[in-house]
């Protein structure tokens, strides 16, 4: 094996992915729709909520931070909650209603009309996830899902369903923290902009 070629083949598979997604006018489109969503959704005092599963988990948790502390500049601090981080709350739920029931019962205690719920799920198949997702329906939360090529069963279930152009899990993985990012730049630009230095 050729370390070199190795690393090499693994950073052009990345740009190859990124490259598919500036291509694609729809799903450009769909990242700037839900930025302006969740934008709505902190002017009118709501929050977002995220979850996911093993690195979907840390994403989750990334994404919140970005929310809460800063992105590209000081400014107030904006409601984010990745429910996926509580040990406690984690066990209880799943010791006494089971794995699939995580985020659904997470949503139903936490979540109100008008917050944002990010699912993300390379698979689009996340049990846990779709049941956070039902949950959604119910509370009339928006939902936001972060996906692989074919979405899962998470296309059918989600307000907008991102779906990252590449069916390799890091691909996805890769592309989803980026979809993360700019969905925070264009929060805080649209809120706080015109507190930059």
């Amino acid at each position: 094996m050729n370390i070199q070629n190795l690393i090499k083949e693994q950073i052009e598979k990345s740009i190859k992915t990124k490259q598919a997604i500036l291509a694609n006018d729809e799903l450009m489109g769909q990242i700037a729709n839900a930025a302006e969503i969740i934008t709505d959704a902190y002017r009118n005092g709501k929050k977002t909520l995220l979850a996911g599963n093993g690195g979907s988990a840390a994403d989750a948790q990334h994404i919140a931070g970005e929310f809460v502390s800063k992105f590209y500049f000081d400014r107030p601090g904006i409601a984010s909650i990745a429910i996926t981080t509580d040990t406690s709350i984690l066990t209880a739920i799943g010791n006494d209603y089971g794995y699939e029931r995580l985020f659904e019962r997470q949503i139903q205690a936490q979540g109100v009309c008008g917050d944002v719920f990010i699912g993300i799920s390379t698979s689009g198949n996340s049990a846990n996830i779709l049941k956070a997702l039902e949950a959604c329906r119910e509370n009339k939360i928006f939902t936001i899902g972060l996906t692989g090529e074919n979405g899962g069963k998470m296309k059918e279930a989600c307000d907008i369903c991102i779906k990252v152009p590449s069916s390799e899990t890091p691909r996805i993985q890769e592309s989803h923290i980026l979809i993360g990012h700019i969905l925070c730049c264009i929060v805080e630009e649209n809120l706080f902009g015109d507190l930059k230095k």
